[in-house]
C-alpha cells in the first residue's frame, strides 16, 4: 500500500530541499511539512496538486504509486502521456479515423488537435470488438508480405508497457514519424523497444519508451492487393502445386460419381 507521507518525504529530498525551504516553496509553514512526513495529517488537493507538481508527476501518480520505485523511463512516460483525441457518431461511440500518406506527416503535430484530427477520414468497421481504434496507411515495404499502401487498423495501446513480444504496431514516434513494426518489450530492462521488420533485408533498432507518442496494435488491415502463392516456404503453396491440387480434386470427384452411378437391371415384362 503506498504511503502518501513517504512519497512527500521522497519528494522533498530528491529536490534536495530542507522542510523549511519545501514549506517556503509551498507557501506553508515548516511544521505541517513535517507533519505530513510523518502522517500525522494529510495535505488537501490543492496543496498535493503543488506537491505533485514540483515532482514532476501527476496527483494520480503522487498518491497513488510509491514514487521512490518509479524508474526513468517510467517517470518520463508518466510526465509526457496525453489524452488521445477521438471523434464519435450521432450514438457517442468511436469512429475509426484514417490516417492516410498524405497526412502522416502532419498527424505528429495534429494527433492532439481535435481540429486536425476531425479533418481525417473515418468509417466503421462492425466485426471489431469494443474499443478504441485508428487507421494507417503504411508505406515501404519493410514489413512483406504486407503491401505499400496497406491500411492498418490499430487498437490503442494505453501503455507501451502493456506492448506484448512479437506483436506487429503501428508506432507514431518522435523520431521516424509512423513506423509499422513488429515489436519487443524490453523496457523493464533497459527502458527500450526493439523493432523488428518482416522483411529482413531491414535491419532491426531500438527507441527509447519515452519516444513513444501513440502505440496501435494492429488487429486488421484492408488492402487492394491479393497475396500471392510464392512457395516461399512460409506454407503457402506455388500456382502449379495449387493447380495440381485442384486436378486431384476433380479426379477424385469423377471416379466419387461414376462409382454412385445407379445400376440398371433388365427385367422381362410379364405378358
Amino acid at each position: 500500500m503506498v504511503k502518501l507521507n513517504e512519497n512527500i518525504r521522497y519528494a522533498r529530498r530528491q529536490l534536495g530541499l530542507t522542510q523549511d525551504q519545501f514549506a517556503q516553496r509551498l507557501d506553508i509553514k515548516r511544521s505541517l511539512v513535517g507533519a505530513y512526513e510523518e502522517g500525522r495529517a494529510e495535505p488537501r488537493l490543492e496543496l498535493l496538486q503543488k506537491m505533485a507538481a514540483l515532482a514532476g508527476l501527476s496527483v494520480d501518480i503522487f498518491i497513488s504509486r510509491d514514487i521512490s520505485q518509479l524508474k526513468d523511463y517510467e517517470r518520463k512516460l508518466l510526465n509526457s502521456k496525453e489524452v488521445l483525441v477521438v471523434t464519435v457518431d450521432d450514438q457517442r461511440r468511436d469512429n475509426i479515423e484514417l490516417v492516410p500518406q498524405k497526412a502522416a506527416a502532419g498527424y505528429l503535430n495534429g494527433y492532439a488537435d481535435p481540429e486536425f484530427i476531425k479533418e481525417l477520414p473515418r468509417f466503421k468497421l462492425p466485426i471489431l470488438n469494443q474499443g478504441t481504434y485508428r487507421a494507417f496507411e503504411i508505406t515501404g515495404d519493410s514489413m512483406l508480405p504486407i503491401q505499400p499502401g496497406t491500411i492498418i487498423i490499430g487498437e490503442w495501446v494505453e501503455d507501451v508497457r502493456e506492448i506484448k513480444n512479437g506483436k506487429s504496431y503501428v508506432l507514431v514516434t518522435q523520431r521516424d514519424g509512423i513506423v509499422y513494426k513488429r515489436v519487443f518489450n524490453y523496457l523493464t530492462e533497459n527502458g527500450k523497444l526493439f523493432l523488428v521488420s518482416d522483411n529482413r533485408q531491414y535491419a532491426p533498432y531500438q527507441i527509447d519508451a519515452e519516444e513513444v507518442i501513440e502505440a496501435w496494435v494492429a488487429k486488421a488491415y484492408i488492402s487492394m492487393q491479393f497475396p500471392e502463392f510464392n512457395g516461399s516456404g512460409r506454407g503457402d503453396m506455388s500456382v502449379e502445386q495449387l493447380a495440381s491440387v485442384v486436378l486431384e480434386l476433380q479426379k477424385e470427384l469423377q471416379e466419387l460419381k461414376t462409382s454412385e452411378k445407379p445400376k440398371l437391371k433388365a427385367s422381362k415384362k410379364s405378358s
